[in-house]
């Protein structure tokens, strides 16, 4: 874990970091990936920094916005979200490497912050970049976007998540093939399949992304937490847990609050 530490009332978007970029406003937290001299292949530093933010987002519950590099006219750089682990790193790690679940750790806890995660996709995705995304609870891309997974090729398999998100997010066949097959999916494919919900320029990416955690502000925090959690709970523990976590937004302050607001405005 990086040394770079903060407390829960510290604003990230001060600095400190190597591998990101990041913005904090009152509701969320923008972070963009930022190795562009590596096409932002997650590395260990990257990892650690990205288990700072979870750590932060955990005690300060906020939407989360990930983006990478956006193309530069100027040098000829085309975009990229990420391009995959850092091969450097990955060839030199062994099997104790692999069950310590470097990437898929620091995923799963992005998958699991209390507040919805967007993925601003713009350029490749690929390997652990696309699990990552996988990772968000909502994608949004562009035209230019390339996402698939070629760890195959490499003679290894995508085990950050993508071996069971990506068939829970577009099926079964659509996953064998990018899994099995190395398909990679244009942002248009991805479009088609369901696994981005919106195409959008590469301008207004960033936008687009703000517009969609606008939304998500405009809703009640608490009861957005909670559909979260319960969105993401067993099969089995269903209708149980939907009845309880009811049970405790009925008692909720907002909840007495929006309701009456919303008669107010039939009223009129």
């Amino acid at each position: 874990m990086t040394d770079v530490m903060y407390d829960a009332g510290t604003q990230l978007g001060a600095g400190g970091f190597q591998t990101l970029q990041v913005e904090e406003r009152v509701d969320r937290l923008a972070v963009r990936l930022h190795r562009p001299e590596a096409r932002n292949a997650i590395d260990q530093a990257m990892v650690d920094e990205l288990h700072v933010v979870c750590a932060y987002l955990e005690r300060t519950p906020k939407v989360l916005i990930l983006s990478g590099t956006p193309a530069n006219p100027d040098t000829g750089a085309r975009a990229v979200f990420a391009s995959g682990a850092d091969i450097a790193q990955l060839r030199e790690r062994r099997r104790d490497d692999a069950l310590a679940g470097i990437n898929s750790g620091v995923f799963d806890r992005i998958a699991k912050l209390p507040m919805p995660v967007i993925a601003a996709l713009d350029g490749y995705a690929l390997g652990g970049g696309a699990e990552l995304a996988y990772a968000a609870d909502l994608r949004i891309g562009t035209a230019d976007l390339r996402m698939g997974n070629p760890e195959t090729n490499l003679g290894i398999l995508a085990a950050a998540g993508a071996t069971w998100r990506l068939k829970e997010l577009v099926g079964e066949p659509v996953a064998k093939q990018i899994l099995l097959a190395g398909k990679v999916l244009t942002g248009e494919d991805c479009l088609a399949v369901g696994l981005i919900t919106e195409l959008v320029d590469p301008e207004t990416l960033l936008d687009a992304a703000h517009a969609l955690a606008d939304s998500i502000a405009g809703q009640d925090p608490l009861a957005v937490r909670i559909t979260k959690a319960v969105f993401h709970a067993p099969r089995e523990v269903h209708p149980l847990i939907d009845t309880l976590a009811q049970g405790m937004l009925f008692e909720s302050p907002a909840k007495f609050d929006r309701m009456q607001a919303f008669l107010d405005r039939k009223k009129k």
